[in-house]
């Protein structure tokens, strides 16, 4: 018997190798269906679907034997792997030097016959094979040769569907894990900017009324726009608090919610305001849903209806019906409505429209994209119709299950 020698390139195979994680993985059926159609198509009683690691030949898939994995140095296949532009066959190995007292052909299961069709990555190094034996002498035809190579090549593409399914998982997990370091730095950032903006707003109305006589005109115009820029940027700070609490606000578990209850809530909320109308009409009285994440969406509709209203008294209509896999919600305003082209952008965070609120202030394009966020996470769609100077509508639905 004459050993297998290690391939010209063993390190970086592998290497290549271990990149695909099957090793000491579980039998998978499509890995099997294609060692018994490698038997079936050559004629031959056994088939494997064969990996060489360091010190073994492993079988992914085992056609007609038992086995899982034998030593390197006995096997057929790391002959094999050597010429990766050939199918590897041995017609009777009973009458060849390298394989005549081996292991495998003196005893069980007896290969008199083998033929294996390299597997071999994008990079052109070798795996292992698919092979076939037989305990009698064979040849393969031409069809038959070729017909191996390409089951070689559909092994090839599991495989490489596998890696890339498990490249594209670690990537998905990487994206999770900064995505939240993010959101994380932003809600700590946020909150420990809060402090020192409150001391500002407080300390310029403080100077102001104290000293505000013996400063002139232009000095308490550049007091009030520090005052101003002041509150803008904590407002900004609590939207991104808001945005922050996502993942709190997704975990909190669903349950029934009144929704007169909801609605006196809401109102609770803009009771300063006395120049809107809120109607709520629904053909239920209860929902069952993430409550947290159902009054966030909802206020941050609510406020942008009244902020953005160029009409003396602001109408807010909810529609609330009930189908059996989803709720269907809608919230109308009488506002100065949305230009088509601008409809699809404002749910991007920070993406912000030329339009102004009562105060003459533009957002920070976080709201709506908090609602959305929210919206999709419980399974929901959101979209909107609106006619500018009339009215916007936005519909979105929630998942009941």
């Amino acid at each position: 018997m004459i050993k297998p020698d290690k391939f010209i390139k063993e390190s970086e195979r592998l290497k290549a190798l271990d990149s695909y994680s099957i090793l000491d993985t579980l039998p998978e059926d499509e890995y099997d269906q294609l060692t018994a159609i490698a038997a079936q198509i050559c004629g031959a009683p056994m088939s494997l679907i064969s990996l060489i690691d360091e010190n073994r030949q492993w079988f992914k898939s085992h056609f007609g034997i038992d086995a899982t994995e034998t030593p390197r140095e006995i096997a057929f296949c790391a002959h094999a792997i050597h010429n990766i532009d050939e199918v590897f066959v041995v017609d009777d190995a009973r009458n060849d030097n390298r394989f005549y007292d081996n292991p495998f052909v003196v005893g069980d299961p007896n290969v008199v016959f083998y033929a294996g069709a390299p597997l071999v990555g994008q990079d052109g190094l070798p795996l292992g094979t698919i092979c076939v034996f037989d305990n009698k002498p064979n040849k393969l035809t031409e069809a038959q040769i070729q017909s191996l190579k390409a089951l070689s090549n559909q092994v090839m593409k599991l495989l490489e569907l596998r890696k890339n399914k498990k490249q594209l998982e670690k990537t998905l997990i990487e994206f999770e894990n900064k995505n939240k370091e993010l959101e994380r730095f932003a809600y700590i950032a946020a909150h420990d900017l809060k402090s020192p903006l409150g001391n500002i707003t407080a300390l310029t109305d403080l100077f102001i009324e104290n000293y505000g006589d013996n400063i002139d005109k232009d000095g308490i115009e550049i007091i009030s726009l520090i005052h101003h820029s002041s509150v803008k940027l904590r407002q900004l700070i609590d939207d991104l608090l808001e945005y922050s609490k996502y993942d709190k606000i997704i975990k909190e578990g669903k349950t029934e919610v009144n929704l007169e209850t909801l609605k006196e809530e809401i109102l609770g909320l803009f009771s300063l305001n006395k120049k809107y109308i809120i109607s709520l009409k629904s053909d239920v009285t209860t929902m069952v849903t993430n409550k947290i994440a159902l009054e966030q969406i909802l206020i941050n509709l609510v406020s942008n209806a009244i902020k953005y209203n160029d009409k003396e008294f602001a109408e807010i209509e909810i529609f609330i019906t009930e189908e059996p896999l989803q709720y269907l919600i809608s919230v109308r305003d009488n506002g100065s409505g949305i230009l088509k082209k601008d409809q699809d952008k404002i749910f991007e965070l920070f993406e912000v429209l030329d339009t102004y609120d009562k105060d003459g202030e533009t957002g920070h394009g976080i709201g709506l994209a908090t609602v959305k966020k929210l919206v999709l996470a419980l399974g929901g769609t959101i979209n909107i119709e609106s006619e500018v100077g009339k009215f916007t509508v936005f519909n979105f639905t929630l998942d009941k299950h």
